[in-house]
């Protein structure tokens, strides 16, 4: 099998996500941009956003190499990937997951994505918006196990996953400079087949993508239990050299 090599940076409205106008191209292969930030540089590959993303926030004309990506294509692949209910509900995890299907990357490397907010001030690069990953939602309980769960299906198929921040996040993968974004470790997989087991035995699946519409059927505890489980086996001492 051919070993990855594409570079994907994951774009989000942080105010910290300015920061990628000035990072030159060619340090990535693709560029997604989640929601509005496709606003904050013009040479996007991916602009990846839910069914109710306002019409008027959308670009009005794409380049020849852009396209966009809705649900219509992201919930058969979120479902490949076990569905929303264990790797949570909000752009963020979906883009990731998309992307890990769509573009084999090597390094999946996050941008504005952190998930922290200020109590005053801008919310996002464009102003003051909605905290969508920290709304009241079955799947969103822990943001960091969401985040660890997608790092292991990126080391699964030999994909980094890191942060291009230092400050605090949500978010449990490494952070990384644009110097040096394949080095370094990849998690152990050996204890994921238990996990998706684990996952496949509750059998929280909603096809549709619209998990909330069943979510008096889902029990709070038995998704807390399979979240603990992710951060204990990403955050475990056995890594595997990459190479």
């Amino acid at each position: 099998m051919t070993e990855p090599t594409n570079r994907v940076l994951i774009l989000g409205s942080a105010p910290s996500a300015v920061a990628a106008r000035a990072w030159p191209r060619d340090a990535f292969t693709h560029i997604v941009a989640i929601n509005n930030a496709w606003r904050i540089r013009p040479d996007w590959d991916v602009l990846i956003h839910p069914e109710d993303f306002p019409r008027a926030n959308r670009p009005d004309s794409i380049a020849d190499h852009q396209r966009i990506v809705s649900a219509e294509e992201y919930v058969p692949v979120q479902n490949d990937f076990g569905g929303f209910v264990y790797a949570g509900g909000t752009m963020a995890f979906t883009a990731g997951y998309w992307a890990l299907a769509a573009l084999r990357p090597a390094v999946m490397a996050y941008c504005g994505c952190d998930m922290v907010y200020p109590e005053t001030g801008k919310t996002h690069f464009y102003g003051t918006g909605e905290a969508d990953p920290l709304r009241t939602d079955v799947t969103l309980r822990s943001l960091e196990a969401k985040s660890a769960r997608l790092a292991m299906f990126g080391a699964a198929q030999d994909c980094r996953v890191v942060r291009l921040s230092n400050g605090a996040s949500r978010l449990l993968f490494p952070p990384a400079g644009l110097g040096d974004l394949t080095a370094g470790s990849l998690p152990s997989t050996k204890r994921m087949e238990e996990v998706l087991h684990a996952e496949k035995k509750l059998g929280y699946m909603v096809p549709s993508g619209r998990y909330w519409e069943a979510e008096d059927s889902f029990e709070s505890a038995e998704i807390d239990a399979i979240d603990r489980r992710w951060i204990s086996i990403y955050q475990a001492p056995v890594f595997e050299d990459v190479a």
